[in-house]
């Protein structure tokens, strides 16, 4: 009998832990995959605007400043 009830245990906290596992892992995965694709997002915006600043002729500040 209390072999049984062991027995039944340990299954039982066998299964709760591999489910509880289950859903803490789903939940990393889904957190790192967010913040790869956050990064990329903003990395992408950062490249497009480092590509948009070089693409202004560069213009001569004492030439600005002598204007004045």
């Amino acid at each position: 009998m209390l072999r049984t009830r062991l027995l039944w245990f340990s299954i039982g906290f066998t299964v709760s832990a591999a489910a509880v596992s289950h859903f803490v892992w789903k939940d990393l995965w889904v957190d790192r995959h967010a913040l790869s694709a956050d990064m990329k997002q903003k990395f992408d915006a950062l490249e497009t605007r480092v590509l948009n600043l070089e693409s202004v002729p560069h213009q001569n500040s004492i030439s600005d400043q002598s204007v004045l």
